[in-house]
């Protein structure tokens, strides 16, 4: 087997004495020689796994299998990392009844899925005077999904815009 992984496999092993673990726990230091007729007796590959460890250590496993079982782990943190985003919702200071409870759902769904959202009442022109029914939309929304998500950012005006950061709760 070649090196990968930066891992050295059976030949590719350059120390003298070894620290071996075995597949049932037990671990002794061994000379190179011994480590590869204990692996040989499992059938199995001799991985140096702490090469600067003093001395080596090496176990004995099936190369090929702990190969994909890292190669799994890793994909399962880069899913997890990558696996919220931020989803923006937006309102105007007199959005209608039945348009607030659409995109409310919409919200709940995102929240459930482990998204987080932005929820944010644009105020063009004159609607700027409508400061008050912007943060009560704002606070409705906040209330009707308070089961479900948390405040990371209470309302507050950006610009022409108020806007509110909710996450989902961690123990979903």
């Amino acid at each position: 087997m070649a090196k990968a992984d930066n891992l050295r496999v059976n030949e590719n092993i350059r120390a003298e004495e070894v620290r071996v673990v075995e597949p049932d726990g037990d671990h002794s230091v061994l000379s190179l020689d011994e480590a590869y007729d204990i692996a040989a007796d499992y059938e199995l590959d001799l991985v140096e796994i702490a090469p600067d460890a003093d001395p080596p250590v090496c176990k004995v496993l099936d190369y090929g299998k702990y190969r994909y079982e890292q190669q799994k782990k890793e994909k399962e943190r880069r899913k997890k990392s990558q696996s919220m985003q931020l989803k923006e919702l937006r309102f105007r200071p007199r959005t209608a009844d039945h348009d607030f409870n659409f995109k409310l759902d919409h919200a709940r769904e995102f929240l459930e899925d482990g998204d987080k959202v932005k929820a944010y009442v644009q105020f063009r022109g004159r609607d700027i005077i409508y400061k008050d029914q912007g943060m009560d939309l704002l606070r409705r929304l906040i209330e009707d999904l308070q089961d479900i998500a948390k405040i990371d950012q209470p309302p507050e005006m950006e610009g022409r815009r108020m806007t509110t950061i909710l996450s989902p709760h961690k123990n979903k």
